[in-house]
């Protein structure tokens, strides 16, 4: 009964095989080898982008820090919702790795970004020149933290808002899979043509052991990106073993049906918990992360049996009253069955 994440489910058969099938002779260092040509081509095929540079790294924080680098100078602003991944959970990494700029936190509903907003804040960091921190990149999540995902048209609205301001954007992808399944459109509808210029596109969550990709769909951002992975310690020597985790997550659409399993366990377990009395939602239910209350006496008998999960703001305690409503994140990966969704919904009932 684990949902306290999809970082903590385990690695695909398929991964793990890849890279013990990499593990053979001897193979060029630094991304020069076979697998990562493969890779590239697979990601420029599925993205219709043939001209689009793929680079790897081991972490979502790299892979967002990294790419913000490259669009960001150290005096911009990167806007990014006030849950944002990058301003929540990524200990000032954007902020190093551009030497110092800031984040101008965006308000919206249910963890997506609002366009007027977004408007307002652009316009507001243009107001005095040299005095103000100056316009930079747009940072969008999909899948948002609260498990929420941006549609195509609210994703355009967002990037076009970005582009009368002549400011690129950027889209954290740590969980792109799963937004792609729930809107059913195609990869390139998500990303370049709905304006997003670099995309950090996530393979850790969703069955992989630990690979990301930078895909730059401006290539004449690579230079610049190839230098800053480089400085910041995150150009892997026997990046051979990258290569083969995301190779194998592209080959016939693993990462699509990795991500699918997920969604659907995800919307099994929200049907379950909203048939319980007294339970309500905090966020709407949209791809793999379930934000849902219910009684402390529930949640009592549900971590006392096995269950983990985190408790959603993370400052609650099994100790209380039994009838008060606390609020949880349950997260479901590939690997999530129905049996142990069943378990977990039989300790909360009691």
């Amino acid at each position: 009964m684990f949902f306290a994440s999809d970082n903590g489910g385990p690695a695909a058969p398929q991964i793990i095989d890849a890279i013990a099938a990499a593990n053979t002779g001897y193979a060029s260092a630094y991304g020069n080898d076979d697998l990562m040509e493969s890779v590239t081509q697979k990601i420029r095929t599925m993205f219709e982008a043939p001209e689009a540079k793929v680079y790897l790294v081991a972490t979502g924080t790299a892979a967002n820090a990294l790419g913000l680098a490259t669009l960001t100078q150290p005096w911009q602003t990167i806007y990014c919702h006030r849950v944002a991944h990058i301003e929540e959970d990524e200990c000032g990494a954007p902020e190093f790795y551009t030497n110092g700029a800031k984040l101008g936190l965006v308000n919206g509903v249910d963890g997506r970004m609002d366009p007027a907003a977004l408007e307002s804040a652009i316009n507001y960091t243009a107001r005095a020149g040299v005095h103000n921190v100056q316009k930079g990149p747009l940072s969008i999540t999909n899948t948002t933290e609260t498990g929420t995902v941006y549609t195509l048209d609210h994703i355009r609205a967002l990037t076009k808002i970005a582009k009368s301001a002549g400011i690129p954007v950027h889209m954290d992808g740590a969980r792109f899979a799963n937004a792609l399944v729930s809107l059913g459109c195609t990869p390139a509808e998500m990303t370049w043509k709905s304006g997003i210029d670099v995309l950090s596109f996530g393979g850790t969550k969703n069955g992989c052991i630990g690979v990301e990709a930078v895909v730059l769909f401006n290539p004449d951002l690579a230079w610049e990106f190839e230098l800053r992975r480089k400085r910041g310690g995150h150009l892997f020597s026997k990046h051979r073993y990258l290569s083969a985790q995301m190779d194998a997550y592209l080959t016939n659409d693993l990462w699509l049906k990795l991500a699918t399993q997920a969604n659907d366990m995800s919307a099994y377990l929200a049907q379950e918990i909203a048939n319980i009395d007294g339970t309500s939602f905090v966020h709407p239910t949209e791809a793999n992360m379930i934000f849902a209350s219910w009684d402390r006496a529930g949640h009592r008998r549900a971590q006392n049996a096995g269950a983990y999960y985190y408790f959603w703001p993370s400052d609650h305690s099994l100790d209380g009253d039994d009838d008060e409503k606390l609020a949880a994140r349950l997260v479901c990966n590939w690997a999530t069955t129905k049996d142990d969704i069943d378990q977990l919904i039989h300790h909360i009932k009691g």
